[in-house]
């Protein structure tokens, strides 16, 4: 597998075909796996969070959820196929349909998971989704406010992909922490914001704009609240990328 390393964090240089090749390969194992969606927020947050750059590392997968990777690897000469994380769920969703896989949503606003279902249903009639919540309070450290209960509500319905809403850093740990207590779950997917995309809850950027580059513009707009993550994708990000490339040509 090809491995692209951006701020010491390795990305998987894999096209979307193949990503699904894997997966196909992880439901018919006997073993768990993970696959993460990284952008360049979850980079400029893993410099600063040790345990959450290991747990990147880590992964079965990791893809490109962002077009800033994409360039910050063609700067310093390597490459990067990027995969968005809503892209990502559909065709997994559609795979799942296909051979009767059932899913479970987990995460994101009150009721955001069980809109997400529905959307789904729309475009997967025969999608087996057992399970659909917000999942409650998360900490920083990745634990849930009442972790027994949800772990038990998820091992009664045996889903065989769960998808995991509860925001980078936090969704990861989660999963590193109980994946193995959820027998039946051969892939846990950390998701981000994509519940919220397809639930109508916030609207993508058109395609013109995101084929630009420029989403994080439109997100500023349309969610000035997120001022915060955008700076650190647009304003830290390139910095700690220049900074990596003048070290590497002065070593």
């Amino acid at each position: 597998m090809s491995k692209v390393e951006i701020l010491n964090v390795k990305i998987d240089n894999l096209s979307l075909q193949e990503v699904l090749e894997k997966s196909d390969q992880f439901l018919n194992s006997k073993n768990q796996y993970y696959i993460v969606t990284p952008n360049p927020e979850f980079l400029v947050k893993a410099r600063k969070d040790k345990n959450f750059k290991e747990i990147l590392n880590y992964a079965d997968i990791a893809i490109a959820d962002g077009v800033g990777l994409v360039y910050a690897a063609k700067f310093l000469g390597k490459r990067l196929q990027r995969i968005t994380g809503v892209d990502l769920l559909g065709y997994l969703c559609g795979m799942a349909e296909q051979d009767e896989h059932p899913i479970y949503l987990l995460g994101s606003g009150p009721g955001i998971a069980k809109k997400t279902a529905k959307e789904l249903m729309q475009n997967f009639p025969e999608l087996q989704i057992v399970g659909a919540e917000s999942g409650g309070e998360i900490s920083e450290n990745g634990k849930h406010s009442s972790e027994s209960n949800l772990i038990a509500r998820i091992r009664t319905v045996k889903p065989k992909i769960i998808f995991i809403a509860f925001g980078h850093g936090k969704q990861e740990k989660w999963i590193f922490n109980n994946l193995d207590k959820m027998p039946s779950v051969k892939i846990a997917v950390g998701i981000g914001g994509t519940f919220d995309y397809i639930s109508g809850e916030v609207s993508r950027a058109p395609e013109v704009v995101r084929n630009l580059g420029l989403e994080w513009l439109y997100r500023l707009f349309t969610e000035p609240k997120r001022w915060k993550r955008i700076l650190d994708a647009v304003i830290i990000f390139p910095l700690l990328i220049l900074k990596e490339k003048i070290f590497k040509r002065n070593s």
